[in-house]
């Protein structure tokens, strides 16, 4: 990270931040929640949308189709129909079908746990070759179904690692997952990456940030020029 200003004051914040926001959101342990297959087309329905429309797209594919062997075997335009809800679906049913497609003929079964034996550097590149996969959707299917060393960064965290200090200002959000990487402990991805988003949502919000209730206002850039500004 030599190429990163301030690289190693910016990565001195996280014991206090990491030790503030336990303090405040508690304990995070990992545990499973969607199985892996299911995560990484959850995440894909998840894509320029809200969580509410997600989460319907994702519960009507669910309820309609028994098996992936029949989402994959399913008529375009009747999928297309079923993730409405989602957003974008005329893109997102055929991606979602392709990338199953692929898995199935690569691997042999509608199964992804193979990743969970890859090193990790080579399963976030298997991922990303896949068609509307990128960093951010690879990571959250090997943090959140496999637990593995992945940062997830998505608005939340990119916005709360801005206004922090832990990512330079300007930086995208795709770029921005090597450095919290490299920043925050491996053991403590998924935690760190709950507690961050949580922030996000309760206090450090987009457009009108409630510093006065924030307990990271002494390590925090934005908070600092905004005193000084």
């Amino acid at each position: 990270m030599d190429n990163i200003d301030r690289f190693e004051e910016r990565k001195a914040k996280y014991t206090p931040v990491a030790l503030a926001l336990r303090e405040l959101y508690g304990d995070i342990n990992w545990s499973r929640g969607l199985p892996p297959l299911d995560e990484l087309v959850d995440c894909i329905l998840s894509q320029s949308t809200t969580d509410i429309n997600r989460d319907r797209a994702f519960e009507a594919l669910k309820s309609r189709y028994p098996t992936w062997d029949a989402v994959r075997d399913a008529p375009l335009q009747e999928l297309i129909e079923v993730i409405r809800p989602a957003g974008l679906a005329n893109q997102k049913a055929p991606r979602i079908q392709e990338v199953l497609c692929r898995i199935e003929a690569e691997h042999g079964a509608l199964n992804i746990d193979f990743l969970n034996e890859m090193p990790i550097d080579e399963a976030k590149r298997w991922l990303t070759t896949l068609n509307g996969v990128g960093p951010k959707t690879a990571a959250i299917v090997l943090c959140f179904a496999f637990n593995r060393p992945a940062f997830p960064v998505d608005t939340h965290i990119h916005r709360v690692g801005q206004r922090i200090g832990f990512l330079p200002l300007g930086v995208s959000a795709d770029k921005a997952h090597p450095l919290m990487e490299a920043i925050v402990p491996p053991a403590d991805y998924y935690a760190f990456h709950i507690h961050l988003i949580t922030h996000g949502r309760k206090i450090c919000q987009a457009r009108a940030p409630k510093c006065e209730r924030c307990p990271l206002t002494d390590y925090c850039d934005y908070y600092k020029g905004y005193k000084t500004g």
